[in-house]
């Protein structure tokens, strides 16, 4: 195969890679980067790919493998890098120590906000937090299994405005 039918047989079956990209990144200029490295791994091995046989499939594989190399690569350094001017590492192994009232005065305000909670939406969610599903919390507090899911949520929703400061 020619290098200009490569070349069109690519471009023809590159369009299905995007939405693929980006279920694999979930941020779109990161989907792009692979996107593009994608095509550029699949020009450069160009020699690699079989005449006759299933290029998407080719591609996606391809796709796949530099998402995970990305990943694994990733996974190894660990090195958070700091937004000041000379880049100083950020977890460069230094002992942390915790501020463990201001834990407790945080966790002591969303106790606070929890109970301040409206019976109808307080009993469901604390429950929910407790580690009950929606089904048995709807069968205990014989409620339908909807309304039980619509007090959790607006339970959160209260508690997310009244906590919006943490």
């Amino acid at each position: 195969m020619s290098a200009a039918e490569f070349n069109e047989l690519l471009l023809s079956n590159a369009d299905p890679l995007k939405p693929f990209a980006v279920s694999l990144t979930h941020d779109q200029e990161v989907a792009k980067d692979l996107f593009q490295e994608t095509l550029y791994k699949a020009l450069a091995n160009q020699d690699k790919y079989s005449t006759g046989t299933n290029i998407k499939a080719w591609l996606f594989t391809l796709m796949r493998n530099i998402f995970i190399n990305e990943y694994r690569r990733k996974a190894k350094q660990r090195t958070i890098f700091g937004n000041s001017a000379n880049d100083t590492l950020i977890n460069s192994r230094r002992i942390v120590v915790s501020n463990e009232a201001e834990s407790w005065l945080r966790l002591k305000e969303i106790h606070k906000a929890v109970y301040q909670l409206p019976d109808i939406f307080r009993v469901p969610f604390l429950l929910y937090f407790e580690g009950y599903r929606y089904h048995e919390i709807s069968g205990s507090l014989k409620e339908p299994l909807g309304t039980i899911k619509s007090r959790i949520h607006f339970a959160r929703k209260l508690l997310k405005e009244q906590l919006s400061q943490y």
